[in-house]
């Protein structure tokens, strides 16, 4: 069975070093313990093609090596670094070597700008390993530098000495206020010697980088620092015995902009190559106004230009005047609001990660708070930067995915506290799958949720009660506009939906009209409106997939319903398939606890009493296709299924039970297509065991053996022609099997071959869920699967159906 990719969407890891951009056009990005990687500038829209897996934790850091057909370093948490080379033929990485001399996390990378076999790593473990590649591209350890005084390596840069290209200088801060020079000098030494302390920022480094000031490989090089004490420092190595104009004419106004501090313009002086070459400041930049955690420059140009990116919330590019020579911000890029929100000394992590330039320097990106990249280019006609379609994707583990009823959308839910829609953007003959909305974003851990319907769905979190949203009318237009379904009740809808200040229910607002006057905000009252999410009419109106600052704002649904009842941790959730009835459990250590409550939606009653049948969390509920049968699997290692009382009613009583269903934990079941006969259910012991009904009850027909315990299980909802189900089977490693079970037989299962065409299609942690897309024509002809996992990646795979022999 051929597979095909349909979208693969994973949140950035929040680090200043996580994301590098390579000449060719790709960029390649930690999220969680992956690499991924993206074509930001390709036409077709479509987001991260492939995700390589390997390392064992956090990827912290990732770098290209210039001029080496795309060759990548990556650096992560678990205190391994790896290189990553690119098949010609193919276009496909695969690691060719882990180095793992460091002793603790590795937190940044550096590489020469220009042709060179050399790069540094700094890592949690205080030291600095300087490497050198050889022609296989090999790496070797060449020397290990340990930092004194001790400090945490946070930011290192690398570049040849100008007019010793033989030689380097390399740059190393961190968790000091001081920035480090070694000096490599090839003519007398084959290691990096400690040169020069450059002192001045009062904060943590997050950010160092040289480039050349003018092209001529003889030009002086400057060296940008990024700082925690909120302001960006340049410092200029010249060479020669005479010192550069700047530094020789020590201007003492420079100090008026810092009261009490003076600008400290001391001259360090050091040799390579027998040539004198010295390190003095050349620049205070001053505009941010909270940490800044990136600083690059731009390498194609006829000019310095500087792009930093601050948890202010901006993106500044910066460059000399012409006349004066002063540096000045020539563009703010990002959110300016007058409600800031809380900053970095509060604790939230806000903000702007890290800032990129395109190869050609026409495009700007950055990495937000959330995870999702936002992107510009730059308008010549218009002298300005315009935004485009950046991508997003979760960054905590993906704990619950649901397709609408009729399958158009796919929402999924997380720990990262959001949940997110996604759909097909159809645009000239392109289709390509986008986050479309963010129906809620909540203050608990979500866990588990379910779609009632075209335009309903109900989740529940780390609270005691799940909370009902109904689509707004603003993004039921957007659905419908860009993706062709939908748009049959919107007149019923409210616009749109926002969250008060300090709850944590959407509540349905009206969008005003642009000329229309706003009330004053009080910021004493707790239902007041942020005035950041009062929505105007016309920003509803997207030609284009919602941009993240639309997504976290003007997208949410608005709850219509509270069910409450349980007393702990919501676990799981099911909604019927006639959307009229959803079964909850909570996490529960006793019988009392470990119960299944069922509520009818007309109005929103809980239907009592509870039903009664296991004695621990209940970990996955489901109905079967006639809603007749309610399937409960549990930590307790038995399942329970319940049937409904009369025909029309809520009501659902115990129908049998089994003790002993695995030997351990049940982690999930699924009900077979057809009538309610077949069910399968995935235990820790590493088995799925298929149970069908005969006269004396649900008796196991066949185990299937994993060699990982199995975490989810899900049937595809229609019967092949030859009578076989498609079941789709993950583990805790990530991996996926699928098995076609024999219905008109015995009930064995094949596993069937999948032909995978991306590089790396498996999940590089538990699988959480699975969920086949509903057959619209109930023929399986369309087959789609979602894939949740912990790895923070949500994927879908489309499947050529096997001809049928």
């Amino acid at each position: 069975m051929q597979s095909k990719g349909e979208y693969l969407a994973a949140g950035a890891n929040r680090h200043p070093f996580t994301a590098d951009w390579d000449t060719s056009g790709l960029l390649a990005y930690g999220a969680d313990r992956n690499v991924a990687l993206w074509r930001p500038q390709s036409h077709d829209s479509r987001g991260v093609f492939s995700l390589l897996g390997g390392h064992t934790d956090t990827v912290n850091a990732v770098k290209f090596v210039p001029e080496t057909q795309g060759l990548l370093l990556s650096g992560s948490v678990d205190k391994t670094l790896r290189i990553w080379s690119k098949d010609p033929s193919t276009e496909q990485y695969s690691c060719i070597q882990t180095l793992s001399e460091h002793q603790s996390s590795i937190n940044c990378i550096a590489v020469s700008n220009r042709t060179s076999r050399i790069f540094a790593s700094g890592s949690a473990d205080a030291t600095v390993k300087i490497w050198t590649l050889d022609e296989q591209n090999v790496a070797t350890l060449k020397q290990t530098i340990t930092v004194t005084p001790r400090f945490f390596p946070l930011a290192l840069a690398l570049s040849p000495l100008a007019g010793a290209p033989e030689s380097y200088v390399l740059a190393v801060a961190g968790t000091k206020d001081i920035i480090q020079l070694y000096v490599l000098d090839s003519q007398h030494s084959p290691e990096f010697k400690l040169q020069a302390t450059l002192a001045g920022h009062e904060g943590w480094i997050r950010s160092l980088e040289f480039t050349l000031e003018k092209s001529s490989p003889t030009s002086d090089l400057i060296l940008s620092s990024a700082s925690q004490d909120k302001y960006i420092r340049l410092w200029r190595i010249h060479q020669g015995k005479e010192l550069p104009a700047a530094a020789a004419s020590a201007d003492p106004s420079m100090g008026a902009f810092m009261p009490g501090k003076s600008l400290s313009n001391k001259a360090h002086r050091f040799k390579a190559q027998d040539l004198d070459f010295s390190a003095t400041f050349e620049a205070l930049l001053l505009g941010h106004e909270d940490w800044i955690y990136s600083t690059k420059w731009r390498t194609d140009r006829d000019k310095l230009q500087l792009l930093s990116s601050s948890a202010d919330n901006s993106l500044a590019i910066w460059e000399p005047d012409a006349s004066t020579g002063v540096w000045i911000t020539v563009t703010r890029l990002g959110e300016i609001s007058a409600e800031k929100g809380s900053t970095t000394a509060t604790g939230s992590t806000g903000g702007f990660w890290t800032g990129l330039w395109s190869p050609s320097g026409k495009t700007v990106i950055s990495l937000g708070r959330t995870g999702s990249w936002r992107l510009w280019n730059n308008n010549l006609d218009q002298d300005r930067w315009v935004q485009g379609v950046g991508i997003s994707g979760h960054t905590l583990p993906v704990m619950g995915i649901a397709w609408s009823k009729e399958g158009d959308y796919l929402l999924s839910t997380s720990s990262d506290q959001t949940t997110r829609l996604h759909a097909r953007w159809k645009l000239d003959g392109l289709v390509s799958w986008h986050e479309m909305a963010r129906p809620q974003i909540h203050g608990y851990d979500l866990n588990c949720i379910d779609s009632l319907g075209s335009s309903q769905f109900v989740s529940g979190a780390d609270e005691k009660l799940l909370r009902v949203f109904s689509e707004p009318k603003a993004v039921a237009n957007l659905l419908h506009k860009l993706c062709g379904f939908g748009g049959s009740h919107i007149d019923l809808m409210p616009d749109a939906a926002n969250m008060p200040v300090l709850g944590l229910s959407n509540k349905a607002i009206q969008a005003v009209a642009d000329d229309e006057e706003l009330p004053a905000s009080n910021h004493n009252d707790r239902d007041a409106i942020d005035p950041a999410s009062i929505v105007h009419k016309s920003t509803l109106n997207l030609s284009h997939p919602p941009l993240e600052d639309h997504l976290s704002r003007h997208t949410l649904w608005p709850e219509i319903e509270k069910l409450y009842g349980h007393g702990y941790e919501i676990s799981t959730l099911a909604a019927s398939h006639d959307g009229s009835m959803v079964a909850t459990a909570c996490k529960a250590s006793s019988i009392d606890h470990a119960v299944i409550r069922i509520f009818e939606t007309k109005e929103w009653h809980e239907v009592k009493p509870p039903l009664m049948a296991h004695s621990l969390t209940v970990t996955r509920l489901r109905f079967s296709a006639d809603d007749q049968l309610l399937l409960s699997v549990g930590r307790d290692r038995q399942w329970a299924v319940c049937q409904r009382v009369g025909e029309g009613k809520a009501e659902y009583k115990l129908l049998e039970q089994n003790l002993k269903g695995h030997s351990r934990m049940i982690l999930d079941g699924a009900w077979a297509p057809g009538e309610g006969k077949v069910f399968a259910t995935a235990g820790r012991e590493k088995t799925v065991k298929i149970w069908a009904r005969d006269e004396a009850g649900f008796t196991c027909r066949t185990t299937i053996t994993e060699e990982h315990p199995v975490t989810a299980v899900d049937f595809m909802d229609a019967f092949m022609g030859d009578g076989k189900a498609y079941l789709a089977v993950g583990t805790e490693i990530g991996r996926l099997r699928i098995y076609a079970v024999d219905f008109k037989g015995d009930f064995s299962a094949t596993e069937i071959e999948v032909a995978y065409s991306s590089t790396y299609p498996f999940p590089s942690k538990a699988i959480t869920q699975l969920a086949w897309k509903p057959s619209k024509d109930g023929d399986g002809s369309e087959m789609e699967l979602a894939i949740a996992s912990e790895d923070s990646s949500l994927r879908i795979y489309s499947f050529d159906p096997p001809s049928v022999s």
